[in-house]
């Protein structure tokens, strides 16, 4: 028996682009983030039917929704997803082809009111229907602009009202071998362009003092040496003390995000990544404060005399008179050695380094 409802499909734009451009690995986290925001943005009660690489096919039998409350459900997708997108390209450290042109990828929306129905293949649920086909192939029109909301004519019973004061409306057609499908569009730019920027975390320690200093020149270039060190999968293999870095709080960690070192000894140590500033051509500078917030290491990477890099390592305190005297009187020489043992063991390891060649 057939059944009326709505179709509606949430589509990345730029997706195609994207994952032939970029490294592999991270663009697959980044785009499964995207299709978890588009999920969990979804509060009109829609179910899935599957998703479709860089699409989700969404429905929902019954009446179709009133254009306002529709609305709503694409203004609200589209602005969670691309809240997420400046929230990560603001406190991103990585610097690959995916993580850098990610915050390029828009959204453009399908909406389509038709006859389909459900069969079963195992545990699967899918869709069947000449609108579900009508749906799909609405996804590839003449529309220039790649982040906008089409709405089929039998979803609209008068002309498109104007449910914000931006929205302009444009009517077209797609020609396909059942028939002319008429259509209304309008794009959501605004939106994107009204999304109030990402707060400062300041997550830095506010009141501090320099405690140590050290430093090394390395005959590799800026990127490189930056390469290795911000990545915690090589710590262990240079930074005296640490056996392992695990609990990283996400895949692909930036400026919040957590880690946990944990020391030879046994002991370990919450962390969090409190600051990022990537310019190459100067100075890039990556500072990690433990969860207690009362010290902080800055690593700070720069171009150094005779094509070299140099990578300092500062140690701040929480500004307390008693903290810093204890430090000075039983940790600062050892701390000191450390870290100068630290910097000779980076030697080797960042001269073996091959960057990705997607950095």
């Amino acid at each position: 028996m057939q059944n009326k409802g709505l179709l509606f499909i949430p589509d990345i734009s730029g997706f195609t682009r994207f994952v032939n451009e970029i490294e592999i690995d991270h663009g697959r986290h980044i785009i499964q983030q995207l299709l978890e925001v588009l999920i969990n943005s979804n509060n009109t009660g829609l179910e899935i039917s599957e998703i479709e690489g860089d699409a989700i096919l969404f429905y929902k039998f019954g009446e179709p929704l009133e254009l306002e409350a529709l609305y709503k459900q694409v203004e609200k997708m589209f602005c969670e997803f691309h809240r997420h997108l400046n929230a990560y390209h603001q406190r991103r450290i990585c610097q690959c082809k995916a993580c850098l042109s990610a915050v390029d990828l828009t959204l453009k929306v399908i909406t389509h009111y038709g006859e389909f129905t459900t069969y079963n293949v195992k545990n699967f649920s899918k869709l069947i229907g000449k609108d579900v086909i009508v749906a799909h192939q609405l996804l590839k029109n003449d529309i220039e602009q790649h982040e906008y909301w089409l709405v089929t004519d039998n979803l609209l019973q008068d002309n498109p009202p104007g449910l914000a004061e931006w929205m302009k409306w444009d009517a077209s057609i797609k020609q396909t071998e059942i028939g002319q499908i008429p259509f209304h569009y309008t794009q959501l730019t605004q939106l994107k362009i009204d999304l109030p920027s990402e707060p400062d975390l300041q997550l830095e320690l506010s009141d501090k003092i320099k405690v140590l200093s050290v430093y090394r020149d390395y005959e590799v270039d800026i990127k490189t040496l930056c390469f290795t060190v911000i990545h915690y999968e090589f710590r262990h293999q240079w930074l005296v003390g640490i056996k392992e870095v695990n609990e990283i709080e996400h895949f692909l960690p930036g400026v919040g995000s957590r880690h946990q070192y944990v020391l030879e000894n046994g002991q370990k140590i919450m962390m969090f990544i409190s600051s990022f500033v990537y310019n190459p051509e100067e100075k890039i500078i990556f500072s990690e404060t433990d969860i207690k917030r009362k010290s902080a290491t800055y690593f700070t990477i720069q171009k150094a005399p005779d094509g070299k890099s140099r990578l300092t390592m500062d140690v701040y305190l929480h500004k307390n008179p008693v903290q810093w005297l204890l430090f000075n009187l039983t940790e600062k020489k050892k701390m000191q050695q450390r870290l100068q043992l630290s910097l000779e063991r980076l030697e080797p390891v960042v001269k073996e380094m091959v960057l990705p060649l997607e950095f």
